[in-house]
């Protein structure tokens, strides 16, 4: 009896949560499966940027990279120490299945000594 009284509100919940999204995706015009591929691309950069960060990493250099993904382009900001760090994120990101461009935008700014 309690399972009965429990489907309304489940529909409801679900119907609600697919309006929501279907709402979002209207705004940007991006299909489910995009956002889907979309958000699993940025998991995987992220993934290799970290696995990358923590065999490279000594105790002065720890990299924060932002990676946002749209459509299969993949933007890259924030700070790195290096020129080589900054080609090394990109060539990484162009690693990943689905990725369509790279755009680039990591600041190189060397650490300060102490």
């Amino acid at each position: 009896m309690r399972m009965l009284s429990l489907v309304p509100v489940l529909l409801i919940l679900v119907l609600s949560g697919v309006g929501e999204a279907m709402a979002g995706q209207a705004a940007t015009d991006k299909t489910a499966l995009e956002s889907l591929n979309d958000g699993s691309i940025t998991s995987a950069i992220k993934g290799k940027l970290a696995a990358d960060n923590i065999n490279h990493m000594s105790s002065k250099t720890l990299v924060r990279i932002d990676v946002q993904t749209e459509r299969g382009d993949v933007t890259l900001s924030g700070v790195v120490q290096t020129a080589e760090q900054k080609a090394r994120a990109e060539q990484l990101v162009r690693e990943v299945n689905g990725v369509k461009r790279v755009t680039n935008n990591l600041q190189v700014q060397a650490a300060k000594q102490q």
